[in-house]
């Protein structure tokens, strides 16, 4: 792979694959616990809110995004320093 620090597979974590396999197969395991579930709503994957003891639950199972090669930069581009201040706003305020 070209940019090989933009994908990382761990076939022996206990853990894996946590989610079904893409069709080609690659599952990049560099993003283990996404780093957009913060942004909520705005993370572009697929998700679905569940509520669970009166707390919401962002569930996303169903998501691919993080383990996709190809998505590297937009995920860091969704993490600047933008976006994780309004992150921390949003939370301070409760929202």
């Amino acid at each position: 792979m070209e940019h090989s620090h933009r994908y990382f597979n761990n076939e022996k974590c206990m853990f894996f694959p946590c989610h079904s396999l893409p069709d080609n197969g690659e599952f990049n395991c560099l993003f283990c616990y996404c780093p957009l579930y913060p942004l909520g709503d705005d993370c572009d994957g697929i998700y679905k809110w569940v509520e669970h003891e009166n707390i919401k639950i962002k569930l996303c199972m169903d998501c691919h995004l993080p383990h996709i090669p190809e998505h590297y930069d937009m995920i860091m581009d969704k993490l600047t320093e933008e976006n994780l201040t309004a992150i921390l706003t949003k939370s301070k305020d409760g929202a």
